[in-house]
């Protein structure tokens, strides 16, 4: 793990995985303003205590961390892009949707938009690249894959994953506490929708 400077007020942990990103936000979260990306975590306040805090600690065992809540998520899966995830891993359509639903998938953080988690820890035959062309609006509560994660658009946006279904769960609510439906750490169980 490299420690960079990141303005005059944060520090930046830039490390080689998502596992030992992780297992610093999990040793760091609770010392200090911590925000977790897919291979950094920003640490917010004056450098020096952060660096200090960040040498006398190590990095937590995140398989050892206790489990977070597991949300069921319905989903209909009819999504435009379902015959070329197809495709692209060999599967036929309801192997893929059945790859989706049959184990838990972890919420590793969240970023992009307000409400959006990436999502890891899925079948990994669904690893698929994300389109070639983006596109410029993609609808609220659609289901989608790229690369390692799977994740769930909060609100209508451009995007350029596979798109595989949709959702009418609401990710993403102002009005509810905390307004984002998943954090670190939540497991998340798709469910097929009939």
């Amino acid at each position: 793990m490299k420690l960079l400077p990141c303005g005059d007020r944060a520090v930046l942990l830039d490390c080689q995985s998502l596992d030992e990103a992780q297992g610093w936000f999990a040793a760091l979260h609770d010392e200090t303003e911590a925000v977790l990306g897919a291979r950094t975590v920003l640490l917010r306040g004056e450098p020096s205590a952060l660096r200090a805090l960040v040498h006398r600690s190590e990095p937590s065992d995140i398989t050892a961390a206790e489990a977070g809540d597991e949300i069921e998520i319905p989903v209909t899966y009819d999504g435009p892009d379902l015959a070329d995830v197809a495709e692209h891993t060999g599967l036929s359509e309801e192997e893929i949707v059945a790859a989706h639903t049959g184990a838990p998938w972890t919420v590793a953080f969240g970023g992009f938009a307000p409400g959006f988690a990436y999502l890891v820890d899925g079948d990994e035959r669904l690893a698929v690249p994300r389109r070639d062309s983006p596109r410029t609006s993609v609808p609220a509560g659609s289901v989608g894959l790229a690369g390692e994660f799977s994740g769930i658009y909060p609100r209508s946006s451009p995007g350029g994953w596979q798109l595989i279904g949709h959702t009418d769960a609401e990710m993403f609510d102002v009005d509810r506490d905390p307004p984002a439906l998943l954090a670190p750490g939540a497991h998340v169980r798709f469910v097929e929708k009939t």
